[in-house]
């Protein structure tokens, strides 16, 4: 059973996976069905008896649609909704062995770094707490040094030593920890020893060949270990530091890298985008048309499942789900090897964007640009609010832009906005305290110049 996944993440079901995902992705329904679909499935498998849980295979997703309409952040979101360790890869990356390039090994390679980080930052969170005791401790011994309590001393029973210091003693300390709480000690000065970690020795690894690379740089951090240095600081600034030793300390590295493995293996994402790049067509070449193809027979292992060697140790894919991406403009999925055809038995469609869906993408998700730029311009005390017939015109605009230039889906409401507010982003210092309303005469005014201009449109937008 899972045993590192936290909250309620892993046992949301297919519609309130969906519901998080029309936060920020606007659309595309079949889409989101489908990847919740095999989200869920991966929280059931782990239901099941082992013997027959080692048999399901997650269902692997080709999600085929223009350029800007939600595929990859589709993906991110639902990474980020299970807490798996989640990576993104060029397909145009990778080469066959044999050519100088990346080898596909290594998306897996990263992906494992990837977890490692993310198990450690779960756990320095839990430690955190005694971390900052231990911080709390070390820095009284800095101030009153000898005030420690010692627990596992006899207790003194003669008159040489009176136990009065010793109450006294504890008594300071207890004052001088309330003093610290209270901040009142944050500007005065200590001397502490750090941690100092040796140089990083970079080692230039050949394409191909980065395991060796990591190595290398492993094997020179271990020849030289870390030093302690004394410095002078405020308790203010060498508390945060001292929080980080302690933790550092606290955690296991060991456990870190079983749990991240394990959570690699059950759940990893591993997002291939531009498989389109890779496929085949009657228009290329013949030369690309064998590199293409070499991609695609190294790809053929890691996604059926194979044994990837890290510096971690091994690590099985057979459970890693893939979701691969294009758009399929001058190729199509059956222009893949037939055996990386039957590795992606499901396919979802994303349509292309329109004017209402543009207009939901300005009002809807939780990170909508109008909101960004909003929260922009009122860091310099300017507040702009986006009126409905403004916002109606942008999407308008970029309808039509996408339909007579080059159709890059929602990225184009970017260039349109960044256009619309380049003026007030420029002169915002300067404008502090300002009311403006970004109405459809304002669109139109700032877009005057590229909406008469059809040649100017093409390079500006």
């Amino acid at each position: 059973m899972y045993t590192y996944l936290s909250g309620d993440y892993n046992v949301l079901t297919p519609r309130e996976i969906v519901s998080e995902l029309d936060k920020y992705v606007i659309g595309q329904n079949g889409a989101k069905r489908m990847v919740a679909v095999a989200m869920r499935n991966r929280w059931r498998r782990q239901q099941i008896e082992p013997l027959l849980r080692d048999e399901i295979a997650p269902k692997n997703i080709i999600m085929m649609g223009p350029t800007g309409v939600g595929k990859t952040e589709i993906a991110r979101r639902l990474a980020k909704l299970s807490a798996s360790p989640f990576v993104k890869v060029e397909a145009t990356k990778f080469t066959e062995v044999g050519y100088v390039g990346r080898d596909v090994e290594s998306m897996v390679r990263d992906l494992m770094e990837l977890s490692v980080a993310l198990v450690r930052n779960e756990e320095t969170t839990r430690v955190r707490a005694q971390a900052e005791t231990n911080a709390e401790e070390r820095l009284l011994d800095l101030l009153l040094p000898g005030s420690a309590p010692k627990p596992m001393q006899e207790p003194v029973t003669t008159f040489d030593t009176p136990a009065a210091d010793a109450d006294k003693a504890n008594s300071t300390r207890e004052k001088m920890r309330k003093m610290f709480r209270e901040g009142r000690l944050d500007d005065r000065e200590v001397e502490m020893e750090l941690e100092i970690a040796p140089q990083g020795i970079e080692v230039m690894a050949v394409p191909g060949m980065e395991t060796m690379g990591s190595q290398f740089s492993d094997l020179f951090s271990k020849a030289f270990p870390s030093k302690k240095k004394k410095k002078r600081m405020k308790i203010g600034d060498a508390l945060p530091l001292l929080v980080e030793e302690e933790a550092a300390r606290l955690v296991d590295e060991e456990k870190v890298t079983e749990l991240a493995k394990e959570r690699v293996e059950e759940s990893g994402i591993i997002f291939i985008d531009e498989i389109d790049k890779v496929a085949s067509s009657q228009q290329g070449g013949k030369s690309s048309d064998i590199s293409r193809e070499g991609v695609q027979r190294d790809l053929l292992p890691i996604v059926e499942g194979s044994v990837v060697n890290t510096k971690y140790g091994m690590i099985k894919t057979d459970h890693i789900l893939f979701i691969a991406a294009g758009a399929f403009h001058h190729s199509k999925p059956s222009d893949l090897i037939p055996e990386l055809q039957g590795r992606f038995p499901l396919r979802a469609e994303l349509t292309a964007l329109g004017k209402d869906e543009f207009l939901r993408i300005l009002k809807e998700p939780h990170n909508a640009l109008t909101i960004q730029y909003s929260a922009l311009l009122a860091t310099e005390g300017v507040t702009i609010t986006f009126a409905d017939d403004g916002l109606e015109e942008i999407a308008a605009f970029a309808e039509m832009t996408n339909q007579e230039t080059e159709n890059i889906g929602a990225r184009r409401l970017y260039t349109i906005m960044e256009k619309i507010l380049s003026d007030i982003s420029f002169e915002a210092p300067d404008r502090s305290g300002e009311e403006i309303v970004i109405d459809r005469a304002f669109v139109e005014k700032h877009l005057e110049d590229v909406r008469e201009d059809r040649d100017l449109s093409r390079y500006i937008l």
